[in-house]
């Protein structure tokens, strides 16, 4: 169905604009999705723990978090910048685009999983997330933290480390804090998939859960 200039300007964001001999030309202005309907916004910004790996986009934990929040704070919805395998170095380079496109209200990052399990520096890991919560607060948006807990065989000194980490940013920046995404999941074998990594369809109410405590102070903040 052909689609007329009037039907394009309001969701695509042009402005007419008067040039040399009156003529008139479209301008593209980048307007934010929840701009243009009012809504304010949660955006998550994670790796496959949070992007609905392999299953439905539906069955996911944001996507879930976007049904609730709908149903109990009307005008609230929920948008998912994650990407499976993503780090926090990937996070940071990316965010600023994420920012642009939905002006979110919330930032919940919860990235560091995948920067564990390829032993990156603890220093890294803190120097990206506190670069991301600055890029975060500077365009107006409150900050939740999420961490997650790695497997013990990278050694008692780096786990320790790692899992420091996300306190000492929280606590040095004042931000919420859910120590791990995957809390009374993560000992629960029939919850992962069978790749025994990544949370399966069942687990993803019960991270919703884990998260929804951290996170609704803040929305009502």
């Amino acid at each position: 169905m052909r689609t007329t200039l009037p039907s394009l300007l309001p969701a695509m964001g042009f402005l007419l604009v008067a040039g040399r001999g009156l003529a008139l030309f479209l301008v593209l202005v980048l307007v934010p999705a929840a701009a243009q309907t009012g809504e304010r916004v949660v955006l998550v910004v994670g790796d496959s723990l949070s992007a609905a790996y392999n299953m439905e986009r539906e069955q996911g934990w944001v996507y879930l978090l976007r049904d609730r929040l709908e149903s109990e704070y009307p005008g609230w919805t929920a948008a998912n910048a994650s990407i499976t395998g993503d780090t926090t170095r990937g996070g940071l380079s990316r965010l600023p685009r994420a920012l642009q496109e939905h002006d979110p209200d919330v930032v919940l990052i919860a990235l560091g999983g995948n920067d564990g399990l390829r032993g990156i520096a603890p220093d890294e890991i803190r120097a990206n997330l506190e670069q991301m919560i600055g890029l975060a607060t500077a365009a107006g948006a409150d900050v939740v933290l999420a961490g997650v807990r790695i497997p013990a065989n990278y050694g008692p000194a780096y786990t320790r480390r790692f899992e420091q980490t996300f306190h000492q940013v929280a606590e040095e920046h004042g931000l919420p804090l859910l120590p791990s995404i995957l809390t009374d999941v993560e000992e629960r074998n029939e919850l992962f998939q069978n790749d025994g990594i990544h949370p399966s369809a069942d687990a993803q109410p019960l991270i919703l859960d884990n998260v929804w405590p951290v996170l609704r102070p803040v929305i009502e903040g």
